[in-house]
């Protein structure tokens, strides 16, 4: 390879435009409504229940609670505690501080 092919070569790469990086947006600034609404964890929940395709009610007697407290954790309107954060981390194969 001659030199004046190389450097034709080195030329045309540094001719060529490059896409500015396209900046990533965190996952919790686009669904801020939504976590000020649900909660984090009641969409952590909502999601990971609809990830395995089932029910609220099946969840429900999964853990051993009712539907509608599985209800109220994804609507924010009852807090999920360590314990039931854990048994949900258990059911899922998820860390627990998830649902938190």
């Amino acid at each position: 390879m001659s030199g004046h092919t190389k450097t034709r070569r080195t030329r045309r790469a540094t001719l060529i435009k490059r896409k500015p990086k396209e900046r990533s947006i965190p996952w919790r600034e686009v669904f801020k409504e939504e976590i000020e609404k649900y909660s984090e964890g009641g969409l952590m929940l909502r999601g990971s229940r609809q990830k395995e395709e089932i029910t609220q009610k099946d969840l429900a007697d999964a853990i051993g609670v009712s539907q509608h407290h599985i209800s109220e954790m994804e609507n924010g309107k009852r807090p999920i505690g360590k314990a039931m954060a854990k048994k949900f981390g258990e059911f899922f194969k998820v860390d627990y501080r998830r649902f938190l």
